[in-house]
């Protein structure tokens, strides 16, 4: 066999090793951790848990407690980002929003400040090891979401994209982050 030939044949080799062994592309502690989440808290989407925490330049080899915090991280990260969308909504000239839409645009522009702090808490907390209070943070953040998408439902109106699209983020992040560090708690 020349010498490329067994390379590639070698290379096929190791990939399905790989693939049978569960480790292709997904870092075994970050879908160990995940399974061990959705097992112990049926919100959680094993799927995107893996797929937003493999994403996180802080995941791969990260134990529990380090992805813990990751989540708490990718969660500041999406309500900082959730902030600046909020903003641009508010400032658009074409359509400008109506009274309602604005002040539903206002209420989830300061809940999603809130939650920054909220998940900024819950890395501080849990980076301290207070895992108790850490999970509230968490907690906390995901009834915050739910507080900015209900406020869009009482004022008759359905949220813009961004904010759909960063709220169902938030609270699937939110349940991943409590989901993590309940793990920690109760091991």
């Amino acid at each position: 066999m020349s010498g490329p030939s067994r390379a590639l044949l070698v290379g096929a080799l190791a990939s399905l090793l790989a693939t049978l062994h569960g480790l292709s592309g997904v870092d075994a502690t970050v879908a160990e951790t995940c399974s061990a989440a959705s097992n112990s808290d049926r919100r959680v989407n094993y799927d995107f848990c893996v797929s937003e925490l493999n994403k996180h330049r802080d995941s791969p080899g990260a134990d529990a407690w380090g992805l813990a915090k990751v989540a708490a991280n990718v969660g500041v990260n999406n309500a900082g980002a959730a902030v600046n969308d909020l903003e641009a909504l508010l400032a658009a000239k074409q359509p400008p929003p109506d009274a309602r839409a604005t002040a539903a645009l206002r209420l989830c522009e300061k809940l999603y400040y809130d939650m920054e702090l909220a998940f900024a808490g819950a890395y501080d907390e849990t980076n301290a090891r207070n895992y108790t209070a850490g999970k509230q943070m968490a907690a906390d953040a995901d009834s915050l979401v739910r507080r900015c998408t209900g406020g869009f439902a009482e004022a008759g109106l359905q949220p813009p994209e961004p904010v759909a699209r960063r709220s169902a983020y938030a609270v699937q992040i939110a349940i991943v982050c409590t989901a993590i560090t309940n793990l920690l708690i109760s091991p």
